[in-house]
């Protein structure tokens, strides 16, 4: 089983790298990072790279699909040639997934036209303009098609993945051993959750001209 994690300037690093590190304990699969070109690939802060071993072209035909999201995604979804090989893709995926703004490039390549799909709060109108149905939960199945919810929901979409694929004893295995039992010191974590002044902040930002890049 091949997985492909796609990779393009600006990504948000725990997008990829939280589903990353569960994904790639499944049993007999071969993890990729794919982009444009091999090498490095910066994130949306600028101070991290993640080297893409294999360009698109390369991996045409992955049994599973990651996608990251960015807060700079308006660009991204002008990019024929990222939206053009996930429609190729995801002719011969088994899973094609996505994490936080992600989904808005699966909308934008015509693959969740209609479906059930979540994305960061903040971006939950633009993926409706692009022809899903939003949701606010944090882990969306919708036939072979997962969305996670805002960056760290990637690591849950992962565990659920391979609970689907390799069974609930690799999952259960996997989580133990990453020991990821998450206990945050603030229940802050959506935004019914958090200060309503918090909350009108980061919507004033995500409309303001040049959006913050903690966004995604």
């Amino acid at each position: 089983m091949r997985i492909a994690i796609l990779l393009y300037p600006g990504f948000t690093s725990l997008d990829a790298i939280g589903p990353f590190e569960m994904i790639s304990h499944l049993p007999g699969a071969e993890t990729l990072f794919v982009a444009k070109e091999t090498g490095p690939v910066r994130n949306d802060q600028g101070n991290l790279a993640v080297v893409a071993d294999r360009t698109l072209a390369e991996v045409p035909r992955p049994d599973i699909v990651i996608v990251p999201g960015t807060g700079e995604w308006e660009p991204v979804l002008r990019d024929e040639e990222l939206l053009d090989w996930l429609r190729t893709a995801d002719a011969a995926t088994t899973w094609t997934t996505s994490v936080c703004t992600g989904s808005l490039l699966l909308a934008a390549a015509g693959l969740l036209g209609g479906r059930r799909a979540t994305t960061h709060w903040l971006a939950m109108d633009r993926l409706k303009e692009l022809g899903a149905e939003p949701t606010g939960e944090r882990v969306v199945f919708d036939g072979k098609y997962v969305t996670a919810a805002g960056v760290s929901s990637g690591i849950d979409m992962a565990l659920h993945l391979l609970g689907r694929i390799a069974g609930d004893t690799v999952a259960q295995t996997v989580q133990l051993m990453t020991e990821y039992d998450p206990r945050p010191p603030y229940d802050s974590g959506s935004p019914e959750k958090a200060p309503a002044e918090i909350v009108a902040r980061m919507r004033g930002e995500a409309h303001a001209p040049t959006p913050g890049r903690d966004q995604t």
